[in-house]
């Protein structure tokens, strides 16, 4: 039953991320991405679909092929080496695919989510990109400089791209990483959760973008910074309990609480439980058989609908099929992509407990069936 859940993981991420990446590969990217809804965001269409694809897949390319079955092993080495071809033409100025890096604010925000796979995959991404791949994404990276962040989880954009430049080798400005994990140590309301700037909102960016890009941040610079290392307790320890949130908000049925913006990005709206059962983080009374679970029912709940896919496999808005009312401006087809982060677990060997310990139910089935579960409690 387990492996049949991983393959059926598996195959919904590939669903998802493929017309993206098979397009790239052949520099037919800008070619092909749909501008059905918000056209005016072309430019940035194409770096947000493959810098978010990207974010999800990062963990599983990462995983040590001698743990997996022959025909993952398989799946897996054909995308790796996708992936460095896709790198190669997003990131070379005399591609069809060069990706704009500079032109607006958004480059900034998706070239730090695919700085981001690169945090997160540093062998299988990083590690294998050829030398003028290596100096073209760099220079795309370091172009991204020029455009200024606000005082919102932009912040963590303008770090997580000097991550991305560190394990590329580069040097990396730790006035920027600073500069982010700074405030939002002031901007911490309580119980697990964020600000998002002095601003408490009521929505997923916690998930999309704060904590898992605090937690990746804090472990990569600890080393360098005694202030970063002294912040990487509480960090952890908060991300741990927003990850146990989370997995309360998911209901019976795998259906969430429609809430706040951006909720077009669907199941990345649980990135951070996905990181902390990839990260062996997950709080001692959460089991990651229950953590599975609940996003595997998360994961069919949304992929059931008859229209999530519009009839080139491209996404469509919305959260449960084609519901574009729900697309805020700043939205257009390569946003949605941020979806790929809910299958972060697949980073996991199939032996790790997430994967091979029986079935168990979430907390939101359990509760809802007259089941028993662990009295809820904030941290301070």
């Amino acid at each position: 039953m387990m492996e049949k859940t991983r393959k059926e993981w598996l195959a919904a991420l590939l669903k998802i991320t493929g017309p993206v990446l098979d397009s790239l590969e052949k520099g037919e990217l800008k070619l092909r991405l749909p501008l059905s809804f918000h056209a005016g965001r072309a430019q940035y269409a194409p770096l947000e679909a493959f810098g978010r694809s990207m974010l999800g897949l990062a963990p599983w390319l990462e995983l040590d092929p001698g743990t997996l079955s022959p025909e993952e092993k398989r799946l897996q080495r054909v995308l790796r080496r996708k992936a460095v071809r896709c790198l190669a033409m997003a990131a070379d100025p005399s591609s069809p695919d060069f990706m704009n890096f500079t032109d607006g604010g958004q480059p900034l925000v998706d070239a730090a989510f695919l700085a981001h796979a690169l945090v997160r995959a540093p062998k299988a991404l990083a590690g294998s990109l050829p030398a003028k791949t290596r100096r073209d994404l760099a220079n795309a990276l370091r172009a991204t400089r020029r455009i200024a962040a606000v005082n919102t989880n932009w912040l963590f954009f303008s770090a997580m791209v000097e991550a991305g430049l560190c394990v590329l080798g580069e040097p990396c400005d730790m006035m920027r990483v600073l500069s982010a994990l700074r405030p939002f140590q002031e901007w911490y309301k309580g119980d697990g959760v964020y600000g998002d700037g002095p601003m408490f909102h009521w929505d997923y960016y916690n998930s999309f973008v704060i904590q898992p890009m605090y937690v990746d941040l804090t472990e990569l610079f600890a080393d360098r910074s005694d202030e970063i290392a002294r912040m990487r307790p509480a960090v952890l320890a908060r991300a741990s309990r927003y990850a146990s949130v989370l997995e309360r908000m998911i209901g019976p049925d795998g259906s969430y609480p429609v809430v706040g913006r951006s909720i077009c990005y669907r199941f990345g709206a649980f990135q951070m439980l996905a990181q902390a059962a990839l990260q062996h983080r997950l709080e001692g009374h959460l089991s990651p058989a229950a953590v599975r679970c609940g996003l595997t029912a998360v994961i069919g709940r949304v992929m059931s609908a008859p229209d999530l896919f519009d009839e080139n496999g491209w996404l469509q808005p919305g959260v449960f099929g084609r519901q574009p009312e729900l697309a805020e401006e700043y939205i257009n087809v390569g946003s949605l992509y941020l979806c790929s982060a809910v299958f972060l677990p697949l980073g996991l060997a199939p032996a790790d407990p997430f994967w091979s310990l029986p079935d168990e139910e979430w907390s939101g089935r359990k509760v809802w069936s007259g089941g028993h579960i662990t009295i809820d409690h904030a941290i301070e």
